[in-house]
C-alpha cells in the first residue's frame, strides 16, 4: 500500500514536474520569439536608418556638385560642352529633388517612412526655402544657358544658388545630426529592451532551477554527469578537429603559394631517376619552349636538341643521382641560341625506395655574357696597355738615342774642335819668336777654358755632381743657374721651406730630370724669358712648381696628341711621376704662361 502510494505521488509529481517543464520551456520559447520579433524589427529600422543617414549625406554631396557645375557652366562657350554640362546638371537635380522628396515624405522602394519625428518635421519645413529657391533658380539658370540669352539674368541666379547652398548645407547637417540623434535613441531603446528580456528570461532560469531542475538534480545527478563529461570530451574533439582542420587548411594555402611561387618564379622540374620528366614548372617550360602536353620526352632532350650535351646531362643523372650534383651547364636551345644554367640536382626521397630528382636552376647567360665581354674588355685594354708601354718604350730609347747623338755632336763639334784647334796651336808656336808665342799662349790659355767650359756642361747634362753630393735642392739651384747662363734667360729658383733632406737616389734623379724637361720645354717651346722653379714640401709630400711666361698652350687638344713632340713630351711627364708614384698638374693658359707642378710623397 505504501509502495503503491509512493508510485502514485512519484507518478502525480512527475507529471507536474514535466508540466512545469514545458511551461518553462515554452515561456523560454516565447521570451526568446518575442525579443527575435523585436530585435529584428529593430534592425529593420536599423538599416532603414542608415540608408536614411546615408541619402541625407549624398544630399549635401549633390548639394555641392550643383553649384560646382552651375558655376563650371556659367563659364563654357563651347556648345557641345555647354549642352553637357545641362544634361549633367539635370541629372544632378533629378536625383537630389528625388531623394530630397523621399527624406520628407517617405519612399516605400527606399525603405524611408512617412512618419518623421516632430523635430524632423521642423527642420524639412526649414529647409525647404533654400531647397525650392536652388531649384527655381536653376531651372531659368539652365533654360538661358540652353538658348544662350539673359546673362546679367543668369549672374542673379547663380548669386541665389550661392547664397542659399550654404544654408542649405548648414541645415542639411542639423538634419543628418537629428538622423543619427534618433537612430542612437533607438539602438539605445533596443537596447534596455534586450536587458528587460535578458533579466527576464534570467528570472524565469532562477525559477525553473528552484522547483523543477534543483528536485530533479539529484535524480538525473550522474546522467549529467555523464552527459558533461561527454560534452567535454565532444568540444575537445571538436576543437582539435578545428585546428587540425585550420593547419590543413594553412597547409593548403601555403603550398598553393610555394607551388605558385615555384611556378612563376623558378626554373624547377621534378624528374624520376631514368630522367623522365615527372613534373615542370611553367616558367622553365616557356624558356626551354617545352609544352608537357603534347610530347613525352627526356629531360635532357628537353634542355636541349643536341645529342653531345644530352649524352652530358644523362650521364650526370645516372652519377649523381643518389649524392646530388650542382654546377653551371652551356646548352644549346631549339633556335640555336646559347643557354648557361646553375643548375642544382636534389635527391628526394618520396616513399621506401621510390625516390625522384628535384631540378632547380638559374638563367645566368647575361651573367655569363657580361664576364665573357669583361674579359674581353680586359684583354683588349691589357692589349692596349702593351702597345703603349711599347710606343712609350720605343720613344725612351730614341731620346736617349738623341741625346746620345746629342753629346756626340757636342763633343765632337765642340770639345773636340777646340781639341784639334789646340793641337794645332800648340805645334805651329815658334819659341824665337817671342811675341807671337805670348799671343798664341793667351789664345790657348782662353781656347783651354772653352774646352773646360764644354767639359763642365756635357757632365752636367749627363749627371750634375750636386745632385749626388748635396741634394735635390743644391741640384735644381745649380740647374736654374747654369741654364740661365746659357740661354740668357731669367730663371730663379727658391727654396720656400727650406728643405734639406735627401731622398732615394732613384726619385732625385726622376725629379731632377722632370724639372729639367719642364725648363727646357718653357725654353724650346714656350718662348718664355721669365722662368721660376720653387720647391717646397710638407710633413708627407714634396712640390716642384715651374711657371714661365710664355706662350702657352692648349692642355686638353696637346694631350689627345699622342704621337706629336708635345703630346709624347706630356706623356713621357706623367710616366716618369706615376714611376715614382707622385702626379703632375698642368696649367696652361695660351698666350699668358703655363705652370707644371709636381707632387711626390715623401
Amino acid at each position: 500500500m505504501k509502495n503503491s502510494t509512493k508510485e502514485t505521488i512519484d507518478k502525480i509529481t512527475f507529471k507536474n514536474l514535466r508540466q512545469l517543464y514545458i511551461f518553462a520551456l515554452l515561456t523560454i520559447a516565447i521570451t526568446v520569439f518575442l525579443s527575435q520579433l523585436l530585435i529584428q524589427y529593430n534592425l529593420k529600422n536599423q538599416l532603414s536608418d542608415s540608408r536614411i543617414i546615408n541619402i541625407s549625406g549624398k544630399q549635401r554631396m549633390l548639394s555641392q556638385k550643383l553649384t560646382k557645375e552651375v558655376l563650371i557652366l556659367n563659364f563654357i562657350t563651347d556648345t557641345t560642352q555647354k549642352k553637357q554640362g545641362i544634361q549633367r546638371i539635370n541629372e544632378i537635380i533629378s536625383l537630389w529633388k528625388f531623394n530630397h522628396y523621399a527624406l520628407q515624405n517617405g519612399n516605400d522602394s527606399l525603405g524611408f517612412p512617412k512618419e518623421k519625428s516632430v523635430t524632423l518635421s521642423k527642420l524639412f519645413l526649414a529647409i525647404k526655402p533654400n531647397f525650392d529657391s536652388i531649384i527655381n533658380a536653376t531651372t531659368p539658370f539652365l533654360e538661358n544657358n540652353k538658348h544662350n540669352k539673359n546673362q546679367k539674368e543668369n549672374q542673379e541666379l547663380i548669386q541665389t544658388i550661392l547664397a542659399n547652398e550654404g544654408n542649405f548645407l548648414s541645415k542639411m547637417n542639423q538634419i543628418v545630426s537629428q538622423y543619427d540623434k534618433e537612430a542612437l535613441d533607438k539602438v539605445t531603446q533596443q537596447r534596455t529592451t534586450e536587458y528587460f528580456i535578458f533579466g527576464f528570461t534570467l528570472l524565469v532560469l532562477f525559477l525553473e532551477f528552484l522547483f523543477i531542475f534543483k528536485p530533479t538534480n539529484k535524480k538525473i545527478e550522474k546522467l549529467i554527469s555523464k552527459l558533461m563529461s561527454s560534452e567535454r570530451k565532444a568540444l575537445k574533439l571538436a576543437y582539435d578537429t578545428e585546428v587540425i582542420s585550420e593547419i590543413k587548411e594553412n597547409s593548403v594555402k601555403e603550398l598553393k603559394s610555394l607551388n605558385y611561387a615555384m611556378e612563376n618564379t623558378l626554373l624547377y622540374s621534378r624528374i624520376a631517376p631514368d630522367g623522365s620528366i615527372i613534373h615542370i614548372g611553367e616558367k622553365f617550360s616557356k624558356l626551354l619552349q617545352y609544352n608537357p602536353f603534347l610530347s613525352d620526352k627526356r629531360f635532357s632532350q628537353v634542355l636541349t636538341p643536341v645529342e653531345k650535351e644530352q649524352v652530358i646531362i644523362d650521364r650526370i643523372i645516372l652519377e649523381k643521382q643518389r649524392s646530388g650534383w650542382q654546377g653551371e651547364l652551356n646548352i644549346t636551345n631549339r633556335n640555336g641560341d646559347t643557354i648557361w644554367l646553375d643548375l642544382a640536382m636534389v635527391p628526394v626521397t618520396i616513399k621506401k625506395e621510390e625516390s625522384e630528382l628535384l631540378i632547380i636552376c638559374f638563367d645566368i647567360t647575361e651573367r655569363k655574357i657580361a664576364e665573357q665581354e669583361v674579359e674581353r674588355l680586359n684583354k683588349e685594354n691589357s692589349t692596349n696597355k702593351i702597345n703603349h708601354q711599347k710606343v712609350i718604350s720605343s720613344k725612351i730609347v730614341e731620346n736617349q738615342e738623341n741625346e746620345q747623338n746629342r753629346i756626340a755632336r757636342e763633343i765632337h763639334d765642340g770639345i773636340g774642335q777646340m781639341l784639334t784647334g789646340l793641337k794645332f796651336s800648340l805645334e805651329s808656336i815658334d819659341l824665337e819668336d817671342k811675341e807671337k808665342s805670348a799671343q798664341k799662349i793667351e789664345y790657348l790659355k782662353k781656347l783651354s777654358l772653352d774646352i773646360i767650359i764644354g767639359v763642365r756642361t756635357a757632365t752636367f747634362n749627363l749627371m750634375p755632381p750636386e745632385l749626388s753630393d748635396h741634394g735635390i735642392n743644391s741640384a735644381l739651384a745649380k740647374l736654374a743657374q747654369e741654364l740661365a747662363k746659357l740661354t740668357g734667360k731669367d730663371i730663379q729658383f727658391y727654396n720656400k721651406t727650406n728643405f734639406d733632406l735627401r731622398l732615394d737616389s732613384l726619385i732625385e734623379i726622376n725629379i731632377y730630370r722632370l724639372t729639367q724637361e719642364a725648363i727646357n720645354n718653357a725654353i724650346k717651346y714656350a718662348d718664355s724669358t721669365h722662368i721660376i722653379v720653387q720647391l717646397s714640401h710638407s710633413n708627407n709630400l714634396l712640390s716642384i712648381t715651374i711657371d714661365d711666361n710664355g706662350k702657352g698652350f692648349d692642355v686638353s687638344t696637346a694631350e689627345k696628341k699622342r704621337n706629336s713632340e708635345s703630346g709624347m713630351g706630356l706623356l713621357f711627364m706623367k710616366e716618369r711621376i706615376q714611376y715614382i708614384n707622385g702626379r703632375v698638374f698642368i696649367n696652361s693658359i695660351p698666350k699668358e704662361g703655363t705652370r707644371i707642378t709636381f707632387n711626390i710623397p715623401i
